[in-house]
């Protein structure tokens, strides 16, 4: 018995017995390379871990109970972008939290308070009381492709550091935010999320962040979605500039809609893509200025306007009160107009622009 033992033990660890034809099962030559394949997969899977892991915390909100004590309300995930603590969320994570606290991947907590948010694209900042953390870089999300490895990194249902991977199913998906706004150019995945995974990053391959995880669909398997990291790092410079994303409001609600061929060779156009204005407010500023339903908007200040986001992105480092001056088509003729935008409330209609 002892012998047939000794026999078990030195198969196990991978040791040949006199007598005895070597059974163990063998990687053929033709199966090679599909270890090699899975390997490498493997390997970026855990670099990126390694590399970003530790920049990435866990967020527990709060609030202030009748016993004047804090009752914690919520938690989600998020992602140190800068040294001196400063993180990045989702809007819906910390949304009307009295206390925030982070948790670092080694275990460390630190209170944290709210620098900005901005509900339209379901972001928020906000900042730690430390320095020296280790943080990770956004990168440039207009470099994803369908069908990229992408790695989900958060703390699903308080699990802290969980790790999930998938591909990019598709890109320039549209979700409606907490406050009705639509969030244009969402990236769809398959990392599988889970509540609590809200705020994380989402990684590629590299190591860069590409994308802010904020949504899943109840239900469904393999459909999460992020916000692109280009978006967020729009938001954060507005947060840190002016501690709020400030928005002007021309008053229409518009789509994405491609241009007749004809036009666009006509006009000499650099795109095939533009605005349709599909309702206008009377009472805003495109509709003093005589903006109609079904105009095209192609340009602002000569600047080439193909999509609801460039509209969004120029309006906002536009100065609100100055004049902007559209191009439009209206049928087949080309049109210029001067409008004056106005700062959007709080309270505007999310669809409008």
């Amino acid at each position: 018995m002892e012998d047939r033992v000794s026999q078990t033990l030195k198969l196990i660890n991978g040791q040949e017995m006199e007598g005895i034809a070597p059974g163990r099962c063998e990687v053929r030559e033709t199966e090679r390379s599909d270890v090699e394949l899975l390997d490498a997969y493997s390997r970026a899977v855990i670099n990126v871990v390694e590399a970003v892991g530790p920049a990435v915390v866990g967020i527990s909100i709060g609030r202030e109970t009748a016993e004047e004590a804090y009752l914690k309300t919520g938690a989600g995930s998020g992602m140190v972008i800068a040294p001196d603590g400063y993180i990045l969320t989702n809007d819906h994570v910390v949304h009307q939290a009295e206390q925030l606290t982070a948790t670092l991947a080694d275990g460390g907590r630190l209170a944290a308070i709210l620098v900005g948010t901005d509900p339209g694209t379901d972001l928020a900042l906000i900042r730690a009381n430390a320095s020296s953390l280790p943080y990770a870089a956004l990168g440039d999300s207009s470099l994803l492709r369908v069908g990229q490895l992408v790695i989900a990194i958060g703390n699903p249902f308080g699990f802290q550091s969980t790790v999930s991977t998938g591909v990019v199913s598709a890109l320039g998906r549209a979700l409606r935010s907490r406050d009705g706004r639509l969030i244009e150019n969402i990236v769809q995945h398959t990392a599988p999320l889970n509540p609590g995974n809200s705020g994380g990053p989402l990684v590629d391959s590299r190591g860069r962040i590409v994308g802010v995880n904020t949504a899943i669909i109840a239900m469904a398997q393999g459909i999460g979605f992020s916000i692109p990291s280009n978006t967020a790092k729009w938001v954060v410079s507005q947060l840190l500039t002016q501690g709020r994303v400030r928005r002007s409001f021309l008053g229409i609600a518009g789509r994405q809609r491609q241009l007749n061929r004809r036009l666009v060779r006509y006009y000499k156009l650099t795109g095939d893509q533009a605005v349709e204005v599909i309702s206008v407010d009377p009472r805003g500023p495109a509709g003093r200025a005589g903006m109609k339903e079904g105009d095209f908007i192609i340009a602002m200040n000569e600047h080439g306007i193909a999509s609801v986001d460039d509209l969004h992105h120029f309006l906002a480092e536009w100065p609100i009160g100055r004049p902007v001056t559209l191009t439009l088509l209206r049928g087949q003729e080309e049109v210029k107009m001067d409008i004056t935008p106005d700062e959007a409330s709080s309270g505007q209609n999310p669809r409008a622009e």
